[in-house]
């Protein structure tokens, strides 16, 4: 019998009935999904698992009902990964284009991002403008989700060759869990760990990877050759020190 879900079942020990959820759900088409247990919204996967009462919760529509009605309340602070990407020029381009072409462009770069992202046992926590925003931890990356969160940066910036992409990544401790009032919550991760991670990403030209340089380090002996900076983040009294990886 599986143990009552709690957060230490779920963004530590590993959880395994999601887990078989996620291979399960992956599987069938299409997005937008659940972010936790990847059930399709869309589409005739969609279809299917709605009649199953896995439909979007109408107080995080980011969760399917069944999901969000099984989390517990609260959360906890563990250690994370973090990836941003962000797609530079976004306004100019959107100047330049139809508002339908702007969308599908931004939709490819969302597709190709999550695609990436949940191969490396990510979870997309947020698609936001012309930005992307994923959470790695031990309970759905394993052991190795600092190093995941490390490549599928990595990877993430070379699937997206088509477009002004910056990526970067950082890790640390983070409060994760249901944030929000009682009518609109959401699962997400919130702390140093984060701000930092979205602040160093401003550093990342188009086609470049910022990763701090803990992370670096786990990815070094396949991607040599990094350029060592600091950043400085406001509100921080000392640099981030970090790799730039052009790819």
């Amino acid at each position: 019998m599986a143990k009552p879900l709690d957060w230490d079942a779920l963004l530590v020990d590993g959880y395994e009935p999601l887990k078989v959820m996620q291979r399960v759900f992956r599987r069938l088409p299409r997005d937008p999904r659940c972010k936790l247990c990847q059930n399709p919204f869309g589409g005739v996967g969609g279809k299917l698992v709605g009649f199953l009462g896995r439909k979007p919760s109408r107080k995080n529509p980011n969760l399917c009902q069944y999901c969000f009605d099984h989390l517990p309340s609260g959360g906890i602070e563990i250690d994370i990964g973090v990836v941003f990407a962000d797609v530079r020029g976004s306004t100019a381009m959107g100047e330049q284009s139809t508002a339908t072409e702007f969308a599908q462009r931004l939709n490819r770069f969302y597709a190709t991002a999550t695609d990436v992202l949940i191969h490396h046992d990510g979870v997309v926590d947020k698609l936001i403008g012309d930005e992307v925003m994923a959470l790695f931890f031990k309970g759905v990356a394993g052991t190795d989700y600092r190093r995941k969160t490390a490549l599928a940066a990595v990877h993430l910036a070379a699937a997206v060759d088509d477009l002004p992409v910056g990526v970067a990544a950082n890790a640390g401790i983070a409060f994760v869990g249901n944030v929000g009032s009682g009518t609109v919550m959401d699962f997400t991760a919130l702390g140093d760990a984060v701000n930092v991670a979205a602040r160093v990403q401003a550093h990342a030209s188009p086609g470049e990877v910022v990763l701090a340089s803990d992370l670096y380090a786990l990815v070094a002996d396949q991607y040599p050759g990094a350029r060592p900076g600091c950043v400085e983040v406001r509100g921080r009294d000392e640099p981030v020190h970090v790799y730039v990886l052009t790819v």
